[in-house]
């Protein structure tokens, strides 16, 4: 992987954890969001308009249904990713998502479009997947997945029920969040290495899909909706503010480096989520998920230099 290619998903990780965060504490649902949407269309518009002023006119049938799919893909995994959200710990459902979503975007890539991945770099896959592993909770996350008599001396039998059913559903919403990432991360990437898009533009105007698909949510319940916003307005302008900064920077990452390789690298984000989101969000096991972390960071840097 190309150095520059490198920083950039650095970069882009840090960014990623933070918005995540953010949205872990504001809690919200569908409309949380379309107001995103709405916000990061007005952000975004002067960089939208200036990247899409020459180019946007020439687009065809083919650079559109590439768009409207990307749209529809992101609503699919920020709406799914924000249910597990509330519905599990962060730092369950957000490496197991992180971790499935690239794994299998680059399996698609080595088998579909002709990537190659040196055996140092299947390594450091390998370590990616036991720091994901770890950071969702290890040998813990296993165990409170199996009823146990003993266990419920020392737990009562609904707490252990509750601490099941939510482990259970943060590994469902995760695995499946991440099963929309794949699907947006390969579409996009080729996108941007075949038809040659901007990436600025795919995630732009992506965004009006993505509007087009939430409004209705919003405008079906207008009370609620405000509630919302005064609920969730600060976390919703840090999501909608930064949250394209760090896929376009992996967008652009992806141009001069093979997918199979950014997508894992991408991973570098749980390092940060794990610093950051374990100490601001309480969720114990912080030196397990700091280990964790460390090995992910180690199969990134096999993965930049390979």
């Amino acid at each position: 992987m190309p150095l520059s290619a490198f920083f950039l998903v650095i970069l882009a990780g840090l960014i990623h954890a933070l918005w995540n965060i953010a949205a872990k504490k504001a809690g919200g649902d569908v409309r949380f969001a379309g107001l995103t949407a709405i916000i990061m269309a007005v952000v975004w518009a002067p960089v939208g308009i200036y990247a899409g002023w020459d180019v946007v006119p020439s687009w065809g049938w083919q650079e559109w249904c590439f768009i409207a799919l990307s749209g529809l893909l992101h609503v699919l995994y920020f709406i799914t990713l924000l249910r597990g959200y509330r519905k599990a710990d962060l730092t369950v459902v957000y490496p197991l998502a992180r971790g499935a979503g690239p794994l299998l975007s680059s399996a698609i890539a080595l088998m579909f479009l002709g990537e190659h991945l040196s055996l140092f770099g299947g390594l450091g896959i390998l370590a990616v997947v036991g720091g994901v592993f770890l950071i969702a909770g290890g040998p813990r996350l296993l165990r409170s997945l199996k009823s146990s008599h003993g266990d419920s001396d020392a737990v009562p039998a609904l707490q252990l029920r509750t601490q099941q059913l939510r482990t259970r559903k943060g590994i469902f919403y995760g695995l499946l969040t991440g099963v929309f990432i794949a699907s947006y991360t390969v579409l996009d990437g080729y996108a941007v290495k075949i038809l040659l898009l901007s990436p600025i533009l795919i995630d732009y105007f992506g965004n009006f899909a993505r509007i087009a698909l939430l409004l209705p949510s919003l405008l079906r319940d207008i009370p609620a909706t405000r509630v919302s916003w005064h609920k969730e307005w600060k976390y919703a302008l840090i999501v909608g503010a930064i949250s394209p900064i760090s896929y376009v920077l992996v967008l652009y990452a992806m141009q001069s480096a093979p997918l199979s390789h950014v997508a894992p690298a991408r991973e570098v984000s749980m390092l940060f989520a794990a610093l950051i989101g374990g100490h601001l969000l309480d969720e114990g096991d912080r030196l397990q998920r700091l280990i964790g972390a460390l090995c992910i960071a180690v199969g990134v840097i096999a993965l930049g230099n390979f």
